[in-house]
């Protein structure tokens, strides 16, 4: 079987350096063109420089085995969701298992009156020893593998300052413990009377802890995409010849007749064929008030039926549905790594290296000067060593600056797939929030996109001609106004001629031949181009309706023009308001429309818009755009055909929903609702995310800087204490953690609903 490109699960990663390592194993892979990481989700998407095939598959797996991670290719993302519950689970057993041997050890370790001796042996001191080894064998051997496998692989990550901080901890504490019935030990442990077993034990187990509540914030973070995976159901009831079964999803077939019960949710995309239904669309758009559906209507997949029976044609299999396509891009999206994430990997690649010289130069440095420095210490400069050396290793933090961006990233784009904002690719967010232009189509976006001939004026010959020949040329378009004409002359009963050789010309209007007669619908300029003769009066007409915001489509036959139709596009209810918000703000509003100027600056000046660009050609949109991108970063709103170029080049591409298919693939982020609001939404969405990514940085770069000089033992001369090994492990634990919680509190998030 054949791939471009592919995911797969990665377990065992604790930080930014784990996910660079699994990175560089795969990327040294001749297959391997690309690979990047998400840790949050646990998950690498990996891109072939050429045709991949499960064989190439199978040799990354094994290459990230070797590296020390576990891997395996992607199932369905509800079991992913249930693998990483049980493991949450798991770890939950993990940590009380770790705290319940710790807390005796701590105790042991506290105690001032011994316990006696048995064959020279401190017995106090000889049970805490037991108890401590066995949290560092079995509760801590995760750390002492993964670490190993960092360091055959020549890098360096967490588990290295969790393995070698406990690790000295431990071998010290032994040595002190063991030196009165083992002569070889030095002379150093059996003068010695600080032990560190509760150091080394509370290490694990408040890393464990942190690994724990860590996991369970990015479940969490994850909740938005579960309840859109959720809400697809299993099975369908599908009609087949008045007969009724129950068939999975996956087996039923586009155009199947299903029907779906009050209370129940729709399976699969499609039109309604009997019934007339309200359905609660919320989890897919986040508007709660029901939409109603009538015979005709579309209807999705995921939505809910709330007052009786439908019966539904669908239109989709269950991989092509839109909750499909939503789940996609959410996903895609949260799998990206965005542009501010490659610094933090670069700093990850030599933290802890930097932290290991820096706790072996300040232990050397305490062992040389500690009674000088620190004269009325208790602690001999052996003892201040190992205790500054095991807290500096174990207080550092790569997970904390690992976490920063991608946990924002996925909880930010959950929230806005909640909300009916679909982000095509995290560097979207990054870009959105440094928006200074927003640029407006006017159709579609500023508009309803659902135009109305309110008026027709005949010329020459007769309605019938007129409207026959328009609908005839406008048979096979998509474009709303093409959808009015159609329209128009259905509902006066006359039927579209065939016309032969349609040609389109972009933002003009479209020609044909009907027996042998050139025919023509379109604006002014196409009338030019084809040397058609239009009279002033005509002119001035046309410019009138064209003042009161109507469209003018003008229809001709053999050089002579028939006549006109008046189209009007009502404007959105919410336009004005999400416009005026902008320039509130401070960002520049423009409209970028290919109609009449007269037509535009009837519309911007309905709602309040100040620079217009008319008459603008579809592929003059595009250098509009790179003009205004010289001024500043570049928000595009479009919805047609004639946009999608200007969607590409914008810094910010914005599709609305219903439009046209190669918009939405051109755009960066996509507006379910259709609702101009949402746009604005979206700008707000990035802001509040990179909001927090910055907060994420600013703390986990604060303790960092903060907590190592502590551990060090900077104010120690002046204090006379020292940071403890297991307050150490518990500050940096609490770091992720807080990393982790600080990014959920952008599920509070929701749009701002603008009015008036």
């Amino acid at each position: 079987m054949e791939v471009d490109d592919s995911s797969l699960s990665v377990t065992g990663m604790t930080c930014a350096a784990c996910a660079s390592s699994v990175e560089r194993v795969l990327i040294q892979l001749d297959a391997v063109e690309d690979a990047s990481v998400n840790l949050p989700l646990e998950k690498v998407k990996i891109i072939f420089s050429k045709t991949g095939t499960n064989n190439d598959l199978d040799a990354c797996i094994e290459a990230i085995h070797r590296a020390g991670f576990g891997a395996k290719k992607q199932v369905s993302a509800i079991e992913i969701r249930k693998d990483r519950e049980d493991e949450v689970k798991k770890q939950r057993k993990r940590v009380l298992l770790a705290f319940s041997l710790s807390i005796p050890v701590f105790v042991l370790t506290m105690l001032s009156e011994d316990f006696g001796t048995f064959n020279s042996l401190n017995i106090r001191l000889s049970l805490a020893m037991l108890l401590a080894l066995s949290i560092y064998t079995y509760s801590g051997a995760e750390f002492h593998y993964r670490a190993w496998a960092s360091i055959r692989r020549g890098t360096a990550n967490m588990d290295v300052l969790v393995h070698l901080g406990t690790t000295v901890a431990i071998v010290w504490s032994s040595a002190v413990t063991l030196s009165p019935v083992l002569p070889f030990i030095p002379s150093v442990f059996a003068t010695s009377t600080h032990v560190f077993f509760d150091g080394a034990s509370f290490i694990i187990a408040f890393v464990l802890l942190g690994n724990y509540l860590e996991s369970r914030a990015k479940l969490k973070a994850t909740d938005s995409i579960h309840s859109l995976m959720e809400i697809q159901p299993k099975t369908a009831t599908v009609i087949n010849n008045h007969e009724t079964s129950i068939s999975p999803v996956e087996m039923v077939p586009r155009g199947s007749l299903v029907r779906v019960l009050a209370g129940e949710t729709i399976p699969l995309d499609g039109i309604v064929e009997k019934g007339s239904v309200t359905l609660d669309e919320s989890m897919m758009t986040g508007e709660y008030l029901p939409v109603p559906k009538k015979v005709g209507d579309i209807v999705v997949a995921g939505t809910v039926v709330t007052d009786s029976t439908v019966l539904i044609r669908t239109t989709s299999l269950v991989q092509d549905t839109m909750l499909a396509g939503v789940i996609a891009l959410v996903d895609e999206a949260q799998s990206g790594k965005a542009p501010i994430q490659r610094l933090v990997d670069r700093v990850s690649k030599i933290f802890v290296p930097i932290v290991v010289l820096m706790a072996i130069g300040s232990a050397i440095f305490w062992l040389q000067y500690g009674s000088d420095i620190a004269p009325n210490s208790t602690m001999t400069n052996t003892e201040i060593s190992v205790m500054v050396l095991v807290s500096t290793l174990v207080i550092a933090c790569p997970c904390a600056l690992g976490l920063a961006t991608p946990t924002a990233l996925v909880v930010g784009t959950g929230q806005g797939a909640k909300y009916g904002l679909l982000i095509k690719g995290i560097e979207a967010l990054e870009r959105a929030h440094a928006t200074s232009i927003v640029v407006l189509d006017k159709t579609g976006t500023i508009t309803e996109g659902t135009p109305k001939v309110e008026k027709t004026t005949i010329v020459n010959g007769s309605e019938e001609d007129m409207l026959s020949i328009s609908a005839g040329l406008e048979l096979e378009s998509t474009h709303p106004i093409s959808a009015a004409i159609r329209a128009v002359s259905e509902e006066s009963g006359y039927l579209p001629y065939n016309v032969d050789d349609i040609e389109t010309h972009l933002g003009l209007g479209l020609s044909g031949n009907l027996n042998s007669s050139l025919v023509i619908v379109g604006n002014l300029e196409l009338m030019n181009k084809f040397d058609i003769k239009v009279s002033s009066e005509i002119v001035d007409a046309i410019s009138s309706g064209a003042r009161e915001g109507n469209m003018i489509v003008m229809v001709a036959k053999d050089k002579n023009v028939l006549g006109w139709m008046e189209i009007s596009d009502k404007i959105r209810s919410n336009s004005r308001s999400s416009i005026r918000y902008l320039q509130q703000r401070g960002i520049d509003v423009v409209m970028l429309t290919g109609d009449r100027h007269e037509v535009a600056e009837s519309v911007a000046g309905s709602v309040g818009v100040k620079t217009i660009f008319s008459e603008v050609k579809p592929n003059e949109k595009a250098e509009q755009i790179r003009r205004l991108k010289k001024r500043g970063t570049v928000a595009m709103i479009g919805d047609g055909i004639n946009d999608a170029a200007a969607l590409t080049i914008a810094d910010v591409g914005i599709a609305m929903g219903a439009g046209s298919e190669i918009a939405l693939e051109s755009a960066d982020i996509v507006l379910v609702r259709n609702n101009l609001s949402d746009a604005i939404a979206s700008l707000d969405l990035g802001r509040s995310t990179m909001d927090k990514i910055r907060s994420n940085l600013v703390w986990a770069f604060m303790y960092n800087i903060i907590g190592i000089p502590l551990a060090m033992g900077v104010l120690f001369p002046w204090t006379g204490i020292l940071l403890p090994p297991a307050f150490a492990a518990a500050a940096m634990s609490l770091s992720s953690v807080s990393v982790v919680a600080n990014s959920l509190l952008l599920k509070r998030w929701k749009p701002t609903i603008h009015s008036g």
